[in-house]
């Protein structure tokens, strides 16, 4: 079978709950490891990986995903629109310069691209 490569979208700062919820489902629907999971945050929705601000429950959750293999990314350009850089976020998310390149760029790759709504 082949690799499953998914990239989910969220650029909404309120839809972080059902979003997480998704992916959950998804990686618990995976019957293989071989899969590729992205989670890229732009615009508002980046404020959700403040290290400052994040709740407990949300930021073990997203690290249990993270450890199964998720890759959870932030772009810059949105991060820097709200003065926040690399040193605010938790540990475990990466940056992209910009996100919508990363949509484009995964999309090229054959990731399915999910929308959080």
């Amino acid at each position: 079978m082949s690799e499953s490569k998914v990239i989910f979208h969220i650029d909404e700062l309120d839809k972080w709950d059902l979003l997480l919820k998704d992916v959950s489902i998804l990686l618990d629907a995976m019957k293989s490891n071989d899969f590729k999971i992205e989670v890229l945050a732009n615009s508002e929705a980046v404020k959700f990986y403040d290290k400052n601000s994040i709740m407990e429950m949300d930021k073990n959750f997203m690290c249990n995903l993270s450890n199964k293999g998720v890759c959870f990314v932030a772009c810059n350009t949105s991060l820097n629109s709200y003065s926040m850089n690399q040193n605010d976020i938790v540990d475990f998310v990466n940056l992209v310069p910009k996100g919508t390149m990363e949509l484009i760029n995964k999309q090229s790759d054959g990731f399915i691209y999910l929308k959080a709504w």
